[in-house]
């Protein structure tokens, strides 16, 4: 498991704290009973506002929990930007938005330096930070963002800090981006890199929502009470949790488990060569890492000592879909992503 942790990159690492056999030590148990309680205020403040994403909203609070980013794939209409702006507001976290389009330049989300004149005459360079300069980014529609100002993010998603005129800028940490994506109008957009996507903890897909929420958001979001979330957490506080959830033992299984799935869908090494031949390209290391800091997370969402197994299975869809690529001739014979992720996960039992 170390060897796991100590490998990660842009995700992090710290070691595990664990009592014996793979449980958490009673101070740990403590510490996770304590940020569950408030996990589940933060859930019900949400609840408030967001009607039918159930789904959406908690594998949003995993990829936050584990200190990664998010991309949010869906038709307009769903609650993608009311979304994170109620979790940037349960969470107490300085929230952003930038609207992407194909004339945004780096500098209007990053910044840039101004020439100034002083009061003596003298003339200075003084940087202007620009919006990613928060806790919580919402970049609408980033696909429609030049690759040029795709990159830009990239540094700041990857990194945690910026570079302008050769002066290295940190951002403030917690630093999360939650990108959205219309999966319908593809016009004028362009589409992400796959190292890009690589840096995004999960991709949600965002469902339309079931008939009986559909009905009460009807009633109370059209009524003269409009419901507003209220602060629950802060930005100290959510720091605090990100540490809890790299601190949470791992079991065997559930590592074998993880390794097993994210190995199969890679060309020449997986067991599933119906599977693999229809793919370009299969999921990397950072998949693995990925899925073993999100099943973490998810078990301290649900208030668990551990993650399992169903945790892996759960979350193999947002952490593999977007680090999978089809062959054009799997595609034209109707090959989906979600069946062969389906097949991956059937190797698990």
């Amino acid at each position: 498991m170390s060897q796991v942790a100590i490998t990660e990159n842009s995700i992090g690492a710290t070691p595990l704290a664990s009592g014996a056999a793979g449980q958490p030590s009673p101070d740990l148990a403590g510490e996770m009973e304590q940020i569950h309680k408030r996990l589940e205020a933060v859930r019900r403040n949400i609840g408030q506002v967001i009607f039918g994403q159930e789904q959406t909203v908690e594998q949003s609070l995993i990829s936050i929990l584990a200190g990664g980013h998010v991309l949010l794939i869906g038709v307009p209409g769903l609650a993608k930007t009311k979304l994170v702006d109620c979790l940037g507001r349960v969470l107490g976290l300085d929230t952003r938005r930038v609207q992407c389009t194909p004339d945004l330049m780096p500098a209007d989300i990053i910044g840039s330096e101004v020439l100034e004149e002083g009061e003596s005459g003298r003339r200075s360079f003084r940087f202007i930070p620009g919006p990613v300069f928060c806790q919580l980014l919402m970049a609408d529609e980033i696909n429609r963002a030049s690759p040029r100002t795709q990159s830009a993010l990239l540094q700041a998603m990857q990194e945690h800090r910026v570079s302008v005129a050769g002066q290295t800028h940190q951002l403030p940490q917690p630093f999360h981006v939650l990108a959205t994506q219309n999966p319908l109008e593809q016009e004028g957009t362009y589409p992400l890199p796959e190292a890009q996507l690589d840096r995004f903890l999960l991709q949600i897909d965002v469902d339309y929502p079931a008939l009986a929420a559909e009905r009460q958001m009807l009633i109370v979001t059209t009524g003269s009470m409009d419901q507003e979330p209220q602060a629950v957490m802060n930005g100290d506080e959510l720091m605090k949790a990100q540490r809890i959830v790299r601190r949470i033992p791992v079991g065997d299984k559930v590592l074998d488990a993880i390794l097993k799935m994210v190995r199969a869908g890679r060309s020449g090494e997986g067991e599933l060569t119906d599977v693999t031949k229809h793919l370009a390209w299969g999921p990397g290391p950072r998949a693995g890492q990925a899925l073993m800091l999100a099943t973490r997370a998810r078990a301290l969402l649900q208030g668990r000592l551990s993650p399992s197994i169903d945790d892996v299975v759960a979350l193999a869809h947002p952490v593999l879909r977007h680090r999978i690529a089809l062959t054009y001739s799997a595609r034209a014979e109707g090959v989906t992503l979600a069946a062969v992720i389906d097949k991956l996960v059937a190797l698990l039992g």
